[in-house]
């Protein structure tokens, strides 16, 4: 059971990331990962597991997005090594993470505001914005700036591995849900749904990745490395 001084933490870090939405970064110059200090986060985390959603069909967009040449979760190094030590202590207790996304590149996001825009495709509203109108879907759930594009912010869920293979927790919804059952503390989820969220929260929480409360599965580190800049080199 959580302690009452580990909630709070959570709570402090969560709010954080919520105020940290606002701040629009300088765009780098550096060119690939090695030049922005980015590093690939599977070979440091035994046992994590990608399914980088943006770098294939299977997300909100329809399509391959623009900026991801290859499935990879690229984050600054410091921000790497946090979460391999998040994953190496759930691995201890037959868990893992499961990764839909980390850094994301600016053009990355400028696609998504102009996908965003264009209100006649209407392809993936069943699956992604049902009880949403598209033209709302801007700025509450997508933004001309993320904190993704500054590598600190990734999306993830948890995933069981006690029983000789992996599957993920339900957390109520599925990922990039733009919806109010996707609130981390959406009355809208059954209590063992809730239960995995708060699991993945605290173990997210104790390497200091702080929640984003309108999505289950956003974390950003705190501090982050480099919190005025953005990167746009491609994901590769």
């Amino acid at each position: 059971m959580a302690t009452s001084n580990s909630i709070a933490w959570a709570i402090a870090l969560s709010l954080i990331a919520c105020a940290a939405q606002a701040a629009e970064p300088t765009v780098s110059s550096a060119r690939d990962a090695a030049a922005a200090g980015m590093v690939e986060v599977a070979p440091l985390a035994t046992g994590l597991r990608l399914d980088m959603r943006y770098a294939g069909p299977g997300n909100f967009t329809g399509h391959v997005v623009p900026g991801y040449e290859a499935p990879a979760c690229l984050l600054l190094r410091p921000v790497a090594e946090a979460l391999a030590r998040v994953q190496a202590q759930l691995q201890t207790q037959g868990y893992a993470l499961q990764v839909y996304d980390c850094f994301r590149p600016v053009r990355a996001v400028q696609a998504f505001v102009a996908w965003a825009g264009d209100l006649q495709d209407q392809s993936t509203k069943a699956a992604h914005y049902p009880r949403v109108d598209k033209s709302a879907l801007i700025p509450d759930y997508i933004a001309d700036h993320s904190g993704h594009s500054r590598g600190a912010t990734l999306d993830l869920t948890l995933a069981d591995c006690r029983h000789g293979h992996c599957q993920p927790l339900d957390m109520g919804t599925d990922f990039d849900l733009f919806d109010t059952r996707a609130h981390t503390d959406s009355p809208e989820v059954t209590p063992t749904q809730h239960a995995n969220r708060q699991k993945l929260l605290r173990a997210m929480a104790a390497e200091g990745f702080a929640n984003y409360s309108m999505e289950w599965w956003h974390f950003t580190f705190r501090p982050e490395p480099t919190p005025d800049t953005a990167y746009d080199f491609p994901v590769r």
